[in-house]
């Protein structure tokens, strides 16, 4: 009898270890809970970053956000390293890291849209087209103030001093580096030109303008897209269909932007915006 209950036991035990070995994810759970969002230090990625870092966390995922600049975006996400990100700016800005890194990342859909770029000027400043520059260098000290080196605009900038043929040199920095210095020459009534786009909670300070740039050498309108690693939505369904239902407007995200420049921190900023927008992230959660 002894013997007979023991091997009851042991059958029991294979059969309670098989059945768990076999266990896995229902279709449509994700595998894991933790992902990491990769992003860039600029004003409205911040702000997108945070809104969506958050709203994930809502839904009980692990949301490891990742400062990274635009080359190691694109090779962290065509690597596996990064499983997506709502920073990429395309067609335009970014069209050389696309080309380099494309076919090996997944594109998802775009989170905001009609997003111009160029050069601006205070709308004191009395030029209104990058080919005036050269005739007024003097003003603005032969200088274009820009932003970190490796950014898209910056690229898009050297080339408008090659094909405009400006006698000026693009002075790197930071996008808080040149918001600072446009204050500045605001406050001062002094001309600058800068590098800049929308949304920047800079045109909801001052009055500016865009440059006219007949040659199309910042293209057209850009918009943001959702990028991921290859194979992330089969890994991560749940929050891959969050990504592909994840849409704001330009008012939006300039509200974060501004409660971040009036002193909130980014997670404080993109927690109020949420407080005010529970449909909207309803709309995201699907819900």
């Amino acid at each position: 009898m002894k013997s007979v209950a023991l091997i009851l036991i042991l059958l029991l035990t294979f059969s309670v270890s098989g059945c768990t070995e076999q266990a896995g994810p229902n279709e449509g759970e994700d595998t894991s809970k933790k992902v990491t969002f990769g992003y860039v230090l600029w004003d409205g990625e911040v702000a997108s970053t945070n809104v969506m870092q958050q709203v994930l966390e809502m839904k009980g995922y692990e949301v490891d956000i990742v400062a990274v600049d635009l080359e190691e975006l694109y090779r962290g996400l065509s690597q596996g390293d990064i499983d997506f990100t709502t920073s990429a700016w395309l067609p335009v800005t970014q069209e050389k890291y696309w080309n380099q890194y494309g076919d090996q990342i997944v594109y998802v859909s775009h989170n905001l849209e009609g997003c111009r770029l160029g050069l601006v000027v205070p709308a004191y400043v009395e030029i209104d087209s990058i080919e005036d520059l050269n005739a007024n260098k003097e003003a603005f000290d032969s200088k274009i103030i820009g932003i970190d080196p490796d950014a898209g605009i910056m690229y898009n900038a050297e080339n408008a001093i090659v094909v405009y043929g400006l006698d000026y040199t693009l002075v790197p920095g930071s996008t808080a580096s040149m918001t600072s210095d446009l204050g500045r020459s605001i406050a001062d009534k002094e001309p600058i030109v800068v590098t800049l786009w929308s949304p920047h909670g800079a045109f909801s300070r001052w009055d500016l303008k865009y440059l006219d740039d007949p040659e199309k050498v910042f293209g057209y309108e850009d918009n943001v897209d959702t990028l991921t690693r290859v194979g992330f939505e089969e890994d991560m369904p749940g929050v891959y269909d969050v990504l592909t239902r994840f849409h704001w407007s330009h008012e939006d995200v300039q509200f974060v932007m501004l409660n971040m420049e009036n002193g909130m921190s980014p997670e404080e900023a993109a927690a109020k915006w949420i407080e005010n927008n529970p449909e909207k992230v309803n709309e995201w959660l699907g819900e």
